[in-house]
């Protein structure tokens, strides 16, 4: 028979005071996100005089018909999936081994090279160096240089060095290397099918950031042929708000409008997708993340 657990009065009332205050950071969080699609799907009007609230009013798929009417977002989408696989996977393939080799005690200089992948986190080139050096290297206007040039994250490798440490004990290698097993096999067949929790953690890490880059393309890409979605959506904005500008007075509120909903739509077109990656992933981020915190 279990024992049923006696809670007094304070526990009581910690516990409604806790759960208030979370639903109430709940609804913080949650609604400006709500208040996006909803404004996405009704009247500019309705919105700018403050009746959406809940649910949309006036339906409409206006903001929507026009940006699908763009030809160029499609290709925005195909270069930003391209980016985000591709990178994602040269991401994880310099970082997780960079990383792993950090983790090893019996590295020689493992200090000191550690200490000059952290010295990158506070001191840079700049930009025009930058600049410079993917000129010097043919990277620029390709697709390369949104893959290739950053793809090394200092944060990445140390959190997954952590992890590493904390995971893989010195017995589990001393006894692999008694069997037979070299340090590159021992890496392939042990540490990385224990890796993955914080390869899914990571690699969400990396989707996300490369999903939501434009800086970098915007100074390194001149052929829009080759914008990611992100570069793409901005000089949609651009365009609109020009268009309202350039307009007479009946012409110039019904492109407002239009601007309106098609920065709402933006919103939506360039965030969901990217929020569809994060259930599969969940259930990695307190066993990746979490051991990933815990100091050596």
């Amino acid at each position: 028979m279990k024992k049923k657990l006696h809670y007094s009065r304070g526990d009581t009332i910690f516990s409604i005071l806790l759960y208030t205050i979370s639903v109430l950071i709940l609804i913080i969080v949650i609604y400006p996100l709500w208040f996006i699609v909803i404004a996405s799907f009704s009247d500019p009007s309705a919105v700018g005089t403050g009746k959406v609230w809940l649910v949309p009013s006036h339906f409409t798929l206006l903001g929507y018909q026009e940006l699908i009417k763009r030809s160029n977002i499609w290709t925005g989408y195909r270069n930003t999936i391209l980016y985000v696989a591709v990178g994602t996977f040269i991401g994880l393939s310099v970082n997780i081994p960079a990383a792993y080799a950090l983790s090893r005690r019996d590295l020689v200089g493992r200090r000191i090279i550690t200490l000059y992948f952290i010295f990158t986190m506070f001191f840079s080139g700049g930009l025009i160096p930058t600049y410079l050096n993917i000129q010097g290297f043919n990277l620029y206007n390709t697709f390369w240089v949104m893959v290739l040039p950053f793809s090394v994250a200092v944060y990445n490798i140390i959190v997954a060095r952590t992890f590493y440490t904390a995971s893989l004990p010195d017995g589990i290698l001393d006894a692999a290397q008694i069997d037979g097993c070299n340090n590159l096999r021992f890496f392939f067949t042990m540490a990385l099918p224990l890796s993955k929790a914080i390869i899914a953690v990571l690699g969400l890490w990396m989707a996300v950031g490369h999903w939501n880059a434009y800086f970098n393309a915007l100074i390194y890409l001149k052929d829009e042929s080759r914008y990611p979605l992100q570069l793409i959506l901005r000089s949609i904005l651009i365009i609109n708000d020009n268009l309202t500008i350039a307009g007479s007075d009946e012409a110039a509120i019904l492109a407002r409008k239009i601007a309106d909903l098609i920065k709402y739509s933006c919103i939506i077109v360039s965030t969901v997708p990217i929020m569809m990656l994060y259930p599969f992933v969940q259930k990695y981020f307190n066993q990746g993340v979490m051991i990933g915190a815990i100091k050596e």
